[in-house]
C-alpha cells in the first residue's frame, strides 16, 4: 500500500519562457498534476501540456520529480514546488505560435 506524499519537488527546464513558467508555477496546474499522476517516483519525466494561448499550438513541456517526500502517492494534500534544472533547447514563448515556430 503506498503512502500519500506531503511535498514534491518538480523541475523545468531554465530554457522554459516567462509565460510558460507563469501557468507551470500556478495553483491551476499543481491541482492538475496531482489529479493526472496517482503517484511520484524520483526520476519521473513527465511531458505536460502547456497551451499557448487561442491563436497558437501546444508545448509539451517535461517536468522531472526532483524529490518525493512522505510516500509515493499524490493527493489534494500534497505539496508541489518547483526549480530551474539546466535548459534543454525547449523552444516556446510567443514563437511556438508563428509560423516559423518549431513545427513549421
Amino acid at each position: 500500500m503506498t503512502r500519500p506524499a506531503t511535498r514534491l519537488v518538480c523541475s523545468y527546464p531554465a530554457d522554459l519562457s516567462d509565460w510558460g513558467r507563469h501557468h507551470v508555477e500556478s495553483s491551476s496546474f499543481r491541482a492538475y498534476l496531482r489529479k493526472a499522476h496517482d503517484t511520484a517516483t524520483e526520476g519521473d519525466i513527465w511531458p505536460e501540456f502547456v497551451g499557448v494561448g487561442c491563436c497558437g499550438d501546444s508545448l509539451d513541456v517535461p517536468i522531472t520529480v526532483e524529490r518525493v517526500e512522505g510516500g509515493d502517492r499524490l493527493g489534494p494534500e500534497t505539496a508541489i514546488e518547483f526549480t530551474v534544472r539546466e535548459a534543454c533547447g525547449l523552444d516556446g514563448g510567443w514563437r511556438v505560435q508563428s509560423a516559423g515556430g518549431p513545427r513549421a
